[in-house]
């Protein structure tokens, strides 16, 4: 039986059970799940900028914007309102409709709130979706950005548990999941996911989904980003996995979270049109788009549209996002 409605109570097994299915067999039933919460099949485009980019005090191994790596990127200071406005009309022509800002924060500080919350008021009223990822929260602070209007707080775990301090020392993953649980205490949405290809096993991105699933309600959204090895980062040199696996992945999280978009995220410039197709057809249904993520490329807005086209599918409007099918019955798989 394929669950069609979220569920809480997945077991590691069962998601690793889930993983190891073959892959027509696995697509078959996240396609199944996609299409009873997502019948329209239409794809919501986000569009993501660096709003503070470089200094950072995390020693994340896979980020260009650590300041214990040399990478050739200089360190920026918060970007000024104007222009944050200018990037969120530009992305809000060019077909996003989530703006999602991101500061190279440990975490974020009192002084700053203000600041942020100015630029969400006003990306906000150019008619965008809001979402934010600013490192840590402290108490407080999920509640100003929600009163600002913030709709989503991206925050993601990264891996599983145990290869976690494999890829991070400077904080923990209960570090983590406080700063997801503040956001939630304030009435965030949750934009939270992981990235593959850091040398983790195959155990350990199952350990990743059985995470996330744990998290109660789930993320309303699940990025699912392949490593863009950056030169100079302890990462820098990791062996790529395959878009296969990464179509694995995400016909897992479609199962596992049948209502969250589930987003085929960095990793994308790498992938040839047919890769990205098949990782839309594995149950994908959000992307980021724009040439830039916060230090990486992405494909460009002619070639997303070229894609889309190709495969017949459709953005997805601001009230289609809020309002997708919803389905509590059981479907033979």
């Amino acid at each position: 039986m394929t669950d069609l409605s979220p569920r809480h109570d997945w077991t590691r097994d069962e998601i690793a059970t889930l993983y190891a299915l073959p892959l027509d067999t696995l697509m078959a039933q996240a396609l199944t799940v996609k299409q009873a919460n997502w019948p329209d099949g239409k794809v919501q485009k986000s569009q993501l900028l660096s709003i503070k980019t470089g200094g950072c005090a995390e020693d994340c191994g896979y980020c260009s914007q650590s300041a214990h790596f040399d990478t050739g990127l200089d360190a920026s200071k918060l970007m000024p309102l104007d222009e944050v406005v200018t990037a969120a009309r530009r992305a809000k022509e060019n077909g996003a409709d989530r703006f999602c800002m991101g500061a190279a924060w440990r975490s974020l500080k009192d002084r700053d709130v203000p600041k942020v919350a100015a630029m969400i008021e006003a990306v906000k009223a150019e008619g965008l979706e809001t979402c934010v990822t600013l490192g840590m929260l402290d108490e407080g602070q999920a509640e100003a950005l929600k009163s600002a209007g913030l709709d989503y707080y991206n925050h993601n775990l990264d891996t599983s548990p145990e290869y976690y301090g494999k890829v991070v020392s400077t904080r923990t993953y209960d570090d983590r999941l406080q700063t997801l649980g503040r956001a939630r205490t304030a009435g965030l949405k949750l934009c939270c996911g992981g990235i593959l290809g850091m040398g983790e096993s195959r155990d350990d991105r199952i350990g990743l989904i059985h995470e996330l699933a744990k998290l109660t309600p789930h993320p309303e959204s699940v990025p699912v980003n392949m490593l863009v090895p950056i030169e100079g980062t302890p990462l820098g040199q990791s062996t790529a996995i395959s878009v296969i696996e990464m179509a694995r992945a995400i016909a897992v999280c479609r199962i596992v979270f049948p209502q969250s978009w589930v987003r085929l995220s960095a990793g994308r410039e790498g992938m040839t049109e047919e890769g990205q197709a098949l990782c839309l057809l594995a149950g994908a249904n959000s992307i980021f788009v724009g040439d830039r993520l916060l230090t990486t490329d992405n494909p460009e807005i002619d070639e997303d549209d070229a894609l889309m086209g190709q495969m017949g599918l459709e953005a997805a409007s601001r009230e289609e996002m809020e309002a997708p099918a919803r389905r509590t019955t059981l479907i033979g798989s």
